[in-house]
């Protein structure tokens, strides 16, 4: 049986791959829920250096998270609105539309330390309301989100036909 207890500081943690050269975006993340043997929830440590984001703004419409910040400080971004941030605050975000998007963006001068714990209903449908695009991701039983089994990521006006390349 699984360990049910694991310390974030010894979970192994994996550094975020953004684009060559950003300077916005970088962090590392260390999945936790499958190596405690959480079925049902998802939980993951993420560790932010000061003036980064770990992730885009982004809404899910499948799963709902919640963020219990545990070090730093900084700015949760959530729908149009932004609130500072500091240890000891929980941030939820629901899943829904653009005005349940969120993002938490470290403003301060040390590392931003926080608990990520979300639903884990699969398949789950991701906007990106700055950029336009959406990601459908189906994850394969068993695996980790680093293993989709489908993973698409586009924009609404690219989508093809329903019908296309069914004749």
């Amino acid at each position: 049986m699984t360990h049910p207890v694991l310390n974030v500081e010894d979970a192994p943690a994996i550094p975020t791959r953004p684009p060559e050269g950003s300077t916005r975006f970088g962090a590392t993340v260390a999945p936790m829920g499958a190596a405690i043997g959480s079925g049902g929830l998802g939980a993951m440590y993420t560790v932010v250096e000061p003036g980064k984001r770990a992730f885009p703004f982004h809404n899910h419409l499948g799963n709902d998270e919640m963020f219990v910040i545990m070090e730093g400080t900084g700015t949760y971004r959530f729908g149009e609105a932004e609130y500072p941030v500091r240890a000891g605050d929980v941030c939820a975000a629901p899943r829904g539309g653009p005005e349940t998007a969120h993002q938490l963006i470290n403003t301060g001068d040390s590392a931003l330390k926080y608990l990520s714990i979300s639903t884990l209903d699969d398949p789950d449908v991701v906007e990106y309301p700055d950029s336009g695009k959406f990601a459908a991701i189906a994850i394969a039983p068993g695996a980790d989100f680093r293993e989709a089994h489908i993973r698409f990521v586009g924009r609404k006006e690219t989508s093809g036909d329903y019908w296309e390349g069914e004749e």
